[in-house]
């Protein structure tokens, strides 16, 4: 399987590249990630069949328009994916609305390749936030959920500290040594962030 991560705008936003058996999907496709992740998929000769969205916020789907694939993301924000600023979050980015092609469901398995993803819903972030699993691999794709030390802002609009507290307590059910890839910032794991406080 590949798993490749791709820095990207203002915010230094990760987007990722998920592939398995030529087949790929894009995650969180930020601002300005269009084109290295178009080049890198030509280069593999890798096929994107959807885009997975961990939530919607503008620095994780800039690009999405771009791709011209289907974009999935949790009903909780279908809003400001089809009407991007919806939610008040502060933007200084024009960000073109993109229609869900469906929506993502808390225990949901998503299938790359052979590589089977499930789908885990944790609101605190945004009350969409997801999270993409991959049991087999031992990797999880946090969104901005859970970072390296810390976890998402939950004093934004779209921003709950108790939905958080819920999914922080929720992700560290998974296996100690779960590789943890955030939305912003280098990987950890789920052990190393054991015991993480809401403030």
């Amino acid at each position: 399987m590949i798993l490749e991560v791709f820095p990207s705008g203002p915010l230094e936003t990760n987007a990722y590249i998920l592939a398995d058996k030529s087949e790929a999907v894009v995650i969180d496709p930020a601002v300005e990630s269009f084109v290295t992740i178009r080049d890198f998929l030509r280069g593999k000769n890798l096929k994107a069949k959807e885009i997975w969205l961990t939530h919607s916020h503008w620095d994780h789907i800039g690009d999405a328009s771009l791709f011209e694939l289907p974009v999935v993301v949790h009903a909780a924000d279908k809003g400001n994916l089809e009407n991007p600023g919806s939610d008040q979050v502060p933007c200084w980015v024009a960000i073109a609305p993109v229609p869900a092609a469906r929506f993502l469901k808390d225990q949901e398995e998503l299938k790359v390749g052979d590589a089977v993803f499930r789908v885990i819903h944790t609101p605190g972030h945004t009350p969409g936030g997801v999270c993409f699993y991959c049991a087999d691999k031992g990797l999880l794709i946090s969104g901005d959920t859970l970072f390296k030390g810390t976890y998402g802002r939950v004093d934004l609009p779209t921003g709950n500290p108790a939905d958080m507290k819920r999914s922080l307590a929720t992700l560290q059910l998974l296996p100690r040594e779960t590789q943890v890839f955030p939305g912003h910032g280098p990987a950890t794991t789920i052990g190393l962030e054991a015991g993480l406080e809401i403030d």
